[in-house]
């Protein structure tokens, strides 16, 4: 099955490099341009009324830099992909810090454009397949523990003890009874070893136990939220709310 169209959204404070974006993505046939803004607050906006799957972000504008909207700490995790599109090529080892999926610089070149095209799919892809869960996987056998470096020792993690996960680049932070351990395995990876009956992603970024989950919130501009038995309160993004709406049943 091949993955769903993407949705994408264009922040750049020039009217002329938005419609160079939409040029070089005229041949991408797999996309669709759902808003554009000359702002980070335009951003901000467009980006929890629309939930776009991509965003091509200009750094130097007016009243902020993209860096800006990415924030700092867990406000980066509630974006969608991310594609820079500047002129200034010094800013390129910060944008990778903050988890872009890639760098273009102005004036846009087509062929350097479409190879950030294909980075963007098969992240995007990855994103995909761990939401696709196949009812062949039924008889799979699943991970039952899981075994992380503490210092000097190795600490086993019973699976049905882990509250949440979340991914951290490479790593993920697996929270469970109160403590958070550091684990080399990306979500991904890790997500497909553990069972889909016990654990459900809503977020491209966070996998939860649904044993733990003791509430969910609908909240203001189409946000939406998961509140843990512990208090833990985890975005649900609006790209995993209709899986998430079939295994917690909801209605």
């Amino acid at each position: 099955m091949s993955a769903p169209r993407m949705r994408a959204l264009l922040v750049d404070d020039e009217v002329l490099a938005r419609l160079a974006v939409r040029q070089a993505l005229a041949v991408h046939t797999d996309i669709d341009v759902v808003g554009e803004c000359g702002n980070v607050q335009e951003a901000r906006q467009a980006i929890a009324a629309l939930a776009p799957d991509l965003v091509f972000l200009d750094i130097q504008m007016p009243g902020g830099s993209g860096f800006k909207l990415l924030g700092n700490g867990h406000a980066s995790e509630a974006l969608p992909l991310v594609v820079f599109t500047t002129a200034f090529a010094d800013h390129a080892l910060r944008a990778f810090d903050a988890n872009a999926i890639d760098y273009v610089l102005k004036p846009i070149d087509q062929l350097r454009f479409d190879q950030a095209m294909d980075r963007v799919r098969r992240h995007w892809r990855g994103l995909q397949d761990v939401t696709q869960v196949s009812v062949a996987d039924s008889g799979k056998s699943y991970l039952k523990r899981i075994s992380v470096q503490v210092a000097e020792r190795s600490t086993v993690i019973p699976v049905a003890e882990i509250d949440w996960i979340r991914a951290d680049d490479n790593y993920v932070r697996i929270h469970a009874g109160g403590h958070a351990y550091l684990h080399r395995e990306t979500l991904r990876h890790l997500c497909e070893a553990l069972d889909p009956n016990h654990f459900l992603r809503i977020h491209r970024s966070i996998v939860v136990n649904m044993d733990r989950i003791r509430e969910v919130h609908t909240l203001f501009q189409g946000h939406a939220e998961v509140v843990l038995h512990d208090g833990t309160r985890l975005d649900l993004s609006r790209r995993f709310r209709h899986a998430a709406r079939a295994a917690l049943g909801l209605r």
